[in-house]
């Protein structure tokens, strides 16, 4: 599969929407992987990385046509903090290969491809951050941060690369800046949440509407959607942004529990989260691309593919 591929898969009319993995970093850990520590799931890339081509293979099992590489949180900051740097470019690379590894381990009926997992800078330096944006740098600041990372991933061979998780404007700004430089199809997804009056809006409380007219202006986007949000979010979410962009759009939300950055520990969210359930909402909501974040299972992606495939 080339690039081409997944772009003309992704625009066919009448088609059902393409399948992505689950949560990676809890799926590590659901097979017995620690992923408590300052690197989460970078580390079992470091340490154990048949562990990583393992978990691909469940999500590709289960029937995601998409896997996200374990690079999320693999940054030179996060990296050097732990006496790594040195394998900052080799992880990276080691990242897409194991993908592109368990794609290929046996015959598929339906297209797989990779898609690189580039995180912001709240999962690296920012601390946590990721889900309220508060960083305290401007966009030409954190497009210098994010830069050197994503001109390695730009020459792996994977199919695209998907900014996660972003939480603020100015992320979004650098990040556009950092996607006009690139060839692989470059997709955006955001952080958001609900304010006091219930709208929907960007972790750092940016209007989701104002956001999502400078995606669009941008012209640089292959799609945008958001992850790791509950799934009532992601549905309002969706709407705004098909009203206000004409890319396609996607929606991986996690399982609607909270995660608690300082105590590094999952605890419970809100009901009415059942990612599967939700697939006919999504996908009325204009939803191409659909999967799971945050504690979404391989059994989870199985039955979001039912659906989805039932329409």
């Amino acid at each position: 599969m080339h690039p081409a591929d997944f772009l003309q898969a992704l625009r066919a009319e009448g088609t059902t929407p393409i399948i992505l993995d689950g949560g990676l970093g809890t799926h590590l850990a659901e097979r017995g992987n620690d992923v408590t520590g300052k690197l989460w799931s970078a580390q079992i890339l470091m340490d154990r990385p048949e562990e990583v081509r393992a978990a691909h293979q469940d999500f590709f099992a289960a029937g995601a046509q998409v896997a996200t590489t374990c690079s999320y949180q693999v940054s030179l900051d996060g990296l050097a903090g732990v006496g790594s740097s040195d394998k900052f470019e080799t992880m990276l690379h080691t990242s897409v290969r194991l993908a592109r590894e368990a794609a290929t381990t046996e015959t598929s009926e339906t297209p797989r491809w990779v898609a690189v997992s580039v995180g912001p800078y709240g999962a690296g330096p920012g601390a946590g951050t990721e889900y309220d944006g508060a960083y305290d740098l401007d966009a030409a600041q954190l497009a210098q941060w994010h830069r050197a990372r994503v001109e390695i991933l730009a020459e792996t061979d994977a199919d695209l690369i998907i900014f996660e998780t972003v939480p603020s404007l100015a992320e979004v700004e650098a990040l556009a800046s950092v996607a006009k430089e690139l060839t692989l199809p470059v997709w955006l997804s955001l952080a958001v949440r609900a304010d006091e009056q219930g709208n929907v809006v960007l972790g750092d409380g940016t209007d989701l509407r104002a956001a999502a007219k400078l995606i669009e202006d941008s012209g640089v986007w292959a799609g945008v959607g958001v992850n790791c949000c509950p799934v009532p979010q992601a549905v309002d979410a969706l709407k705004i942004l098909g009203e206000e962009t004409n890319l396609p759009l996607s929606a991986y939300p996690n399982s609607g529990e909270i995660w608690d950055h300082e105590a590094r520990v999952w605890i419970p969210g809100t009901e009415g989260n059942d990612l599967p359930s939700a697939v006919p909402a999504l996908i009325a909501a204009g939803a191409r691309l659909i999967g799971g974040c945050c504690q979404v299972s391989p059994e989870q992606i199985t039955r979001v593919r039912e659906a989805a495939q039932q329409g």
